[in-house]
């Protein structure tokens, strides 16, 4: 039966996030090219509040845990695990006071309105998995810019999204690029729940009733722990507090 209710509310829903994203992306424009950085910046957090209430077609929420444990003033990685699209707009809109630019898969920054416009110009970086001679100095370029700039990358370490909400095991590359070259950085783990669960039928229909949280945990100074050690702490914290 919840099945067979979701279908007009996730017509509602996809015509819903379809509109947000035609409408922010002459909104992006505008604001870059007139007003700088910052314009572009609040548009795009913006976008991320609006996405986000797509959730409210399909009687689900989500919210953020434990924020206030992230220190002001430094230079941020957030490593998290993957559960679907809704996991960016989260971090869009939730972290929006730390800058996050994303380590995205090159397929994103292609036609998709307001979405790929922003990977493109909004300080990001763009993968291509297929080429791991691309990824290296693009990700060294992310951590000189956090660091220069005091901003926050969010990277995925799975590489991939978990269509069933089992974890896979981090990838160290990435985490390895952006610590290097962001010496001052914190990690910072983040656990999300529940977002998998939006796509349990597939794309179509949307999952009902689900309550999405992005579980912030202590973050780690880079400069106080040996790589191996603190990607193994990161990936214990992560993981431990996935539920199924």
């Amino acid at each position: 039966m919840k099945k067979l209710i979701s279908y007009p509310l996730s017509i509602l829903a996809y015509l819903y996030f379809l509109l947000v994203i035609c409408v922010f992306h002459p909104i992006q424009w505008v604001s870059l090219h007139a007003f700088g950085y910052g314009a572009h910046k609040k548009s795009v957090d913006c976008l991320g509040f609006f996405l986000l209430k797509t959730l409210g077609f399909a009687c689900s929420t989500s919210k953020v845990e434990n924020i206030e444990l992230i220190p002001e003033g430094h230079p941020y990685i957030f490593a998290s695990n993957h559960q679907s699209i809704f996991d960016i707009m989260g971090f869009v809109w939730f972290f929006r006071k730390f800058h996050p630019k994303f380590v995205s898969k090159i397929e994103l920054g292609r036609r998709i309105p307001s979405v790929s416009y922003n990977l493109n110009h909004g300080g990001s970086v763009l993968i291509d998995r297929k080429n791991p001679k691309q990824a290296l100095p693009a990700l060294k370029k992310m951590g000189q810019y956090i660091e220069a700039n005091c901003r926050s990358v969010v990277i995925f370490p799975e590489g991939t999204r978990s269509k069933n909400g089992k974890p896979k095991r981090f990838a160290p590359n990435g985490i390895k690029m952006l610590c290097k070259y962001a010496p001052s950085a914190y990690v910072v783990p983040v656990t999300i729940n529940n977002s998998w669960k939006m796509f349990r039928y597939g794309s179509f229909p949307l999952g009902l009733g689900n309550k999405l949280t992005f579980t912030v945990h202590p973050p780690i100074k880079i400069s106080e722990y040996g790589f191996e050690e603190l990607l193994e702490k990161t990936e214990q914290a992560v993981m431990a507090d996935i539920k199924p």
